[in-house]
């Protein structure tokens, strides 16, 4: 069962994630400027005098027409207090000693530690076990370990990857289509 729609704006980029109770909502208001996708969704609405139920069909990902995304899409996208996207991009692996984890087992660490003025962004955090995490402290990733792998910022369609549960096959197409090389999700 679909779970999530993928919606866009008219020119194709990634806005949100919605239910496909508010995808019906776009439909109906013919907001939906086009869709795509081989699953689809029947809704069963109300029905008629003549006792006849009226159905919808959303399809996993569509895209918005007029101004009903504008300001929607931000053009930077932040890490956000939740770990679970910055875990699914570092594949559960910490980057001082290679051991992939649960990630009850994990957590963020600031490459330059939040106590020496570094920020909380995807470019300065990476995926520690708890063990290594507590061993670095605040320390410089110099006086510590080297890293593992260097932290980057997801591109848009990443980031909606990395956000999304229960991504349908349409939708991980269309999202992993301009995904960059240097991305953990390619192989």
């Amino acid at each position: 069962m679909m779970t999530q729609i993928l919606v866009l704006d008219v020119a194709g980029r990634p806005a949100k994630w919605i239910s496909p109770n508010d995808a019906a909502i776009y439909y109906a208001n013919r907001k939906v400027a086009w869709d795509l996708g081989d699953e689809t969704l029947t809704l069963r609405g109300g029905h008629d005098r003549n006792g006849e139920q009226s159905l919808l069909t959303v399809k996993p990902v569509i895209a918005i027409a007029g101004r009903a995304m504008l300001g929607s899409v931000r053009q930077e996208l932040p890490l956000g207090d939740q770990n679970h996207m910055l875990f699914k991009r570092d594949r559960h692996m910490c980057a001082y000693c290679g051991g992939v984890f649960a990630p009850k087992d994990l957590s963020r660490d600031h490459v330059l530690a939040s106590s020496r003025g570094g920020p909380n962004t995807f470019a300065n955090c990476v995926t520690a076990c708890k063990k290594c995490n507590g061993e670095k402290g605040d320390k410089l990733v110099e006086q510590f370990r080297p890293l593992l792998y260097v932290p980057y910022t997801p591109c848009r369609n990443e980031h909606f990857i990395l956000q999304g549960r229960n991504i349908l096959a349409d939708q991980m197409a269309y999202l992993s289509l301009k995904l960059p090389q240097h991305s953990r999700l390619r192989s």
